[in-house]
Parts: C-alpha cells; sequence; structure tokens
C-alpha cells in the first residue's frame, strides 16, 4: 500500500498540472497518518469491542441518516425538477428522492455503509442486528445507486452460497420480513411506488450511458495509451478532462483512474496491494470467524469500478481494523498451537514415564 502511494505521488514530478498532485500528495500524507494513529488506537482494544464499536456505530449512522431523509423528503416534496435540489439528507436527482444521509454524495453513501452492511448480514444473531441490516438494506435501496445497490445483492448471494443453514434461515426471514414491511409501508401508507422508481433507475442506464461514465471511461483508457508507464500524473486526470473536454469530472472508476495517472507500474503496485489483502483475508480460520471483512473487501472491489476513491477514509479504516483483527488473531492461533503442543509433550512425557516404571 505504501509503495503504491509513494510511487502515485512520485508521478506528480512529471505532471502537466504539478498543483493538482500537491493536493493529493498533502491528502495521502493525512490519511496515511491517520492509518497508523487508527491502528495504534484499535491495538488497545479487544476484537470483540471494535466489533461493538462497528455495529453500535452503524446502527447510528443509519438512523440519523434515515431520519434527515425522512425531514428532507417533508420539506422538498417529490416536485419535478431537472436541477439537483439537497434538503438535509435527500438529493432530488432527475425526479429520483435519493437519500444521501450524512454525507454529499448517494454512491458514496452505499460505500461508507459497507462495513455496516457486510457485519450486520452476518450476524444476525440478535435482534439488534437484525434491525441493522434492515436498516442498511433500506438505506441502501434510498440512495437508488445502481452499482451499490448491485454490489450489496452480489454480497448476499455470496454470503448465502458459503454459509450454513442456520445462517441461510436468518437471512432469509429477515430479508422477506424487511421487504413485506418496507413494501406495505410504501404502497399503501406512503404511496410510493418503489418498484417503478426502481425500474425507472435501471431503465435509464441504457439512455445515460451509467451516468456519463463510459465517455470517462474511454478518455481514461485514451490517456493511458498515450502515457502507458509511469501515467499522466496523480490527480490528474480531472485537469485533462478539464481542458479537453470542458468537464470537472473524476474518472468514476478507480483501477482506470489509476492506470492513467501512474501508468502500469502504478497499476500493478496496486494490484498486487489487493492480491495481498484478498491473500490475508482468504485464511480459513478468518473466512470463519470474520467473514464480514471478506465480503466488505469483496463490495469495495465491486464499487471502486465505478467510483473514483484512490483515497478515501473509510477504506483506510476498514485496513486498520483487518490489520489489528489479523494480528490478534494469529496471535491467539500461535497460542492455541502452543497448547497443543505443550499437551502433546506432557502426554509423551506421561507415557514415558508409565514405560519406564514397567520395565523396572
Amino acid at each position: 500500500m505504501l509503495s503504491f502511494y509513494l510511487f502515485y505521488s512520485f508521478t506528480g514530478a512529471f505532471s502537466a498540472y504539478p498543483l493538482a498532485s500537491v493536493r493529493i500528495m498533502a491528502g495521502i500524507a493525512l490519511l496515511i497518518g491517520c492509518y497508523f494513529i487508527l491502528k495504534f488506537v484499535l491495538k488497545t482494544y479487544s476484537t470483540r469491542a471494535i466489533q461493538e464499536a462497528i455495529a453500535k456505530s452503524g446502527l447510528l449512522f443509519n438512523t440519523v441518516s434515515f431520519l434527515l431523509y425522512v425531514i428532507g423528503l417533508k420539506k422538498i416534496g417529490m416536485q419535478e425538477t431537472e436541477e439537483m435540489v439537497f434538503s438535509y439528507g435527500v438529493l432530488l436527482d432527475r425526479n429520483y428522492p435519493r437519500l444521501i444521509g450524512l454525507l454529499e454524495d448517494p454512491n458514496l453513501y452505499v460505500f461508507y455503509n459497507t462495513i455496516f452492511f457486510t457485519y450486520f448480514l452476518t450476524n444476525m444473531t440478535s435482534w439488534r442486528n437484525k434491525v441493522g441490516f434492515a436498516l442498511c438494506m433500506l438505506t441502501t435501496i434510498l440512495t437508488f445507486s445502481r452499482g451499490g445497490i448491485i454490489a450489496m445483492l452480489l454480497i448476499i448471494l455470496i454470503y448465502i452460497a458459503i454459509s450454513n443453514f442456520s445462517e441461510k434461515w436468518r437471512t432469509f426471514t429477515t430479508m422477506g420480513l424487511f421487504f413485506i414491511a418496507a413494501g406495505y409501508i410504501a404502497v399503501f401508507t406512503m404511496k410510493i411506488n418503489i418498484i417503478g422508481l426502481l425500474e425507472g433507475r435501471i431503465n435509464d442506464f441504457s439512455n445515460d450511458g451509467g451516468s456519463g461514465r463510459f465517455d470517462l471511461w474511454s478518455r481514461a483508457w485514451e490517456y493511458f495509451l498515450e502515457h502507458p508507464v509511469i501515467g499522466i500524473g496523480a490527480d490528474n486526470f480531472i485537469e485533462y478532462n478539464k481542458v479537453n473536454y470542458g468537464e470537472s469530472l473524476y474518472t468514476h472508476n478507480t483501477l482506470l483512474q489509476i492506470l492513467s495517472e501512474s501508468g502500469l507500474v502504478g497499476f500493478c503496485l496496486y494490484f498486487i496491494f489487493l492480491l495481498l489483502v484478498l491473500a490475508q483475508l482468504m485464511k480459513r480460520w478468518l473466512m470463519r470467524e470474520h467473514v464480514y471483512l471478506l465480503l466488505c473487501f469483496i463490495a469495495f472491489l465491486l464499487q471502486i469500478m465505478s467510483l473514483s476513491l484512490i483515497i478515501n477514509e473509510v477504506f483506510l479504516l476498514y485496513l486498520a481494523i483487518l490489520s489489528v483483527v489479523l494480528q490478534k488473531e494469529e496471535k491467539l492461533q500461535f497460542i492455541k498451537k502452543q497448547k497443543v503442543k505443550d499437551t502433546q509433550l506432557t502426554v509423551k512425557e506421561a507415557y514415558g514415564n508409565e514405560c519406564v516404571i514397567n520395565d523396572r
């Protein structure tokens, strides 16, 4: 991770717009500092305490965001407008009342909510966690984020595929109750055609080219072909796009942004970093005890295909949690193995002494 960020920052020395590179370099330095501070703080807590913090934070985050959405929706109503209208926790975007909650972007909301979503999904052994999962599903759907909703649905399917029967049953039961209650409230109480809104949002994909993402991706690919080794420089895509096309927009694809801004060298470093994280997550004991960390990482990978997130505080928070949990679990596994060895040694010594007595 550090190797990638160092090289990515290094490309700014050769960029056409160095001020943009300096800006993201400052952001990288700040977040890396926060990452090590987070690791230091998290090491002082047990794994159980970290999980409790995730659960309580998830409930607070989703509850407050949903309340802000309801307040904002009541204030602006369902007015028809071509412009984006913000009000408390709602964004009226092309007549879709999209939940933004405590953030400013509905797509980023799903990304920030991923760690809570996956934790509640894999730990529905209490009513608190079941309520938390239902809240996460509700807020995710209300964002009308096509990429986010698809990513969360895939995560649910993956979890159902790898879980045991009792976990499958809890998941199906909770989801069934949620959709029945949400559907009744939406259709009969609030008179909202949720299905129609979702269908319209999906159909828009063929008309708006993924909100213009396809054009941005093709431009990123062109910049990469022009500068294949070290790219156009850190955080320079938006500047190139503004000069050449008059649009101050990000790539909306983290991998393509890395490829265009830091070339094959930066892309390979980032890809190796992701592979190393995935290799750690595939450890059997980690998957058994903390499967939410694996599902969360997969969800992040799915979402960075439509978001520009070279630096993101939630992703670094996730990495800090993963690093601390790995260290604690590896230490626990080592202690267990040592106890087994000590027990075996004691048994051998006992049998050895018994043999000596019998010989005498």
